[in-house]
């Protein structure tokens, strides 16, 4: 009798193991999103990844553009995902979402679109105000975005370690930005949108690239731009995706901690949503 009861306990022993095993790989698995914006920059500092700042010409500028490019451990080439910022600028949160994504398997480059327009000719990271960040990125010029744009994709796509795709992914502003770039750039591959506002109908008939929308639900600026988008896009046989998630607010990847969790579960949903996109579209 105590052989059996020892035999059972052991057997039950190991069926704990791998529960709390599963467990704790679908919790690691969960966890592999970029983090919150409190988190952003300690993640960077822990990351094994190679990753530069680099300047790279712009056709018809005598400014070039600054970038950060974070590249994958992988024997094979990748493809190229460009990283488009927040009206915030390029923040160490910003990074940190380019290092995720090269953490997945992309080469992960973001520009800065405030290149040169810090004090003294200084980019992001010399604007110490957020007001100024901000009312900086909204001088821009849409043309002057998409020359950054095009410069930062070629020059990405001519790295020798990287595959001969390309995919773009924006954060409110740069969600929007996002958008706007897949009705303009006819090679691109995919773009995704991360709460940004859909592009006027008129610019929805040259979209080529399949375009993935990613919302929160409570926020109604943005979302007013939602159905228009799809009922154009489907009305011309184009691919738009859309998710929108229950009780998530505006910038729900940045602020993990904000609305009693419904951030936190909106982006642990949306990013696995997003790569598994990517995937099917870049490799």
């Amino acid at each position: 009798m105590m052989h059996k009861l020892a035999v059972l306990t052991a057997a039950t022993a190991t069926a704990l193991a791998v529960v709390f095993t599963s467990s704790a790989v679908g919790q690691e698995q969960a966890a592999a999103i970029p983090p919150g914006e409190e988190q952003a920059k300690a993640v960077l500092e822990k990351s094994p990844r190679h990753a530069e700042y680099v300047m790279i010409p712009v056709e018809g500028a005598t400014q070039k553009v600054r970038a950060w490019v974070v590249y994958p451990e992988k024997a094979q080439k990748a493809p190229v995902v460009l990283v488009i910022h927040e009206i915030f600028g390029l923040t160490d949160w910003i990074r940190s979402v380019a290092d995720q994504l090269a953490a997945d398997g992309f080469i992960a480059v973001a520009p800065d679109f405030l290149t040169g327009k810090g004090p003294g000719g200084g980019h992001s990271d010399a604007i110490t105000s957020r007001d100024d960040a901000v009312k900086l990125v909204q001088s821009l010029t849409p043309e002057e975005v998409e020359a950054r744009l095009n410069a930062a994709r070629t020059y990405a796509l001519g790295l020798p370690a990287a595959a001969p795709k390309s995919a773009v992914i924006g954060f409110c502003w740069g969600g929007a930005r996002s958008f706007l770039y897949a009705s303009s750039q006819k090679e691109l591959n995919a773009a995704v949108v991360y709460y940004g506002t859909s592009p006027e109908s008129a610019r929805l008939a040259t979209v080529a690239a399949p375009v993935l929308g990613l919302y929160g639900a409570d926020d109604a600026r943005v979302n007013a731009t939602i159905e228009p988008a799809a009922a154009e896009m489907s009305k011309l046989g184009k691919s738009y995706e859309k998710e929108i998630y229950e009780g998530a607010g505006h910038g729900f990847l940045r602020a993990q901690s904000g609305r009693e969790g419904a951030n936190l579960k909106a982006a642990q949903q949306a990013w696995p949503r997003m790569l598994a996109f990517l995937r099917k579209h870049l490799e």
